[in-house]
């Protein structure tokens, strides 16, 4: 079974809203629904759980129900930071999925997810056990020496830009988050699942990414997105 997780816990100051940026609508309908609705049309993904702000439980099932998200099988509360969130994702799953299952994680914010890149980190996922999507690095990369000067840069060809989805086996996700928790690794405010894998002495492997993958995180975002969504319109008016 492949069960992605999605997190929608956030409540988006950033974008200056008065409603969590994952709900606000484009064209008549949510940003969390354009996120599930890749998921509902791909064929390997077989449910979807959930992690969801306080309060905007029923809300969401209530939108699952009008845009016919039938993949929706749970919702759970986020928590304090964005790895408690996915935790208690991954720990309600705990008696649902086996050891072997695929657990894709993506941010609910990030609603232009390509049939090709999930197929390819599912893919990778059972291939090598985890996969998180990737994109060559293309900006230079100095390290500061103070707040005015540099002496040292980082290789271009020796980076990757990371993002989700992200793919991994439920026995290694539920093993990695019980063992992070305890021990107090890799569970920061700035950390995710696939930085907390490697401070926990994993390895990592490449999956396809997309640049189109955008996350709405400011009005500049939701801008560019309105943008994607106008254009696909006029594409498929002309090809109509």
């Amino acid at each position: 079974m492949t069960t992605a997780i999605i997190l929608a816990g956030g409540t988006g100051h950033r974008m200056k809203q008065d409603i969590p940026k994952q709900f606000i609508h484009v064209y008549d309908k949510p940003i969390i629904i354009y996120t599930l609705e890749s998921f509902q049309k791909h064929p390997q993904i077989d449910a979807i759980e959930v992690v969801c702000l306080e309060g905007w439980h029923e809300i969401l099932w209530a939108y699952a129900k009008q845009f016919n998200i039938t993949k929706l099988r749970w919702i759970v509360p986020g928590g304090t930071t964005g790895q408690e969130s996915i935790k208690n994702g991954v720990e309600h799953l705990n008696g649902i999925c086996q050891d072997d299952d695929i657990i894709v994680i993506h941010d609910g914010i990030r609603p232009l997810i390509e049939e090709g890149v999930l197929s390819d980190v599912i893919i990778k996922c059972q291939q090598y056990g985890n996969a998180v999507s990737s994109l060559p690095y293309n900006e230079q990369i100095f390290v500061k020496t103070d707040e005015n000067t540099t002496q040292r840069y980082i290789p271009r060809e020796t980076l990757k830009r990371v993002s989700t989805p992200q793919a991994y086996k439920y026995g290694k996700l539920l093993w990695a988050y019980n063992k992070a928790f305890k021990d107090k690794i890799g569970i920061n405010t700035s950390s995710y699942t696939n930085t907390m894998m490697v401070d926990l002495g994993e390895t990592l492997y490449f999956a396809a990414g997309s640049d189109r993958n955008i996350k709405l995180t400011t009005q500049d975002d939701l801008d560019m997105f309105k943008g994607f969504l106008s254009s696909n319109k006029r594409t498929n008016m002309k090809q109509g």
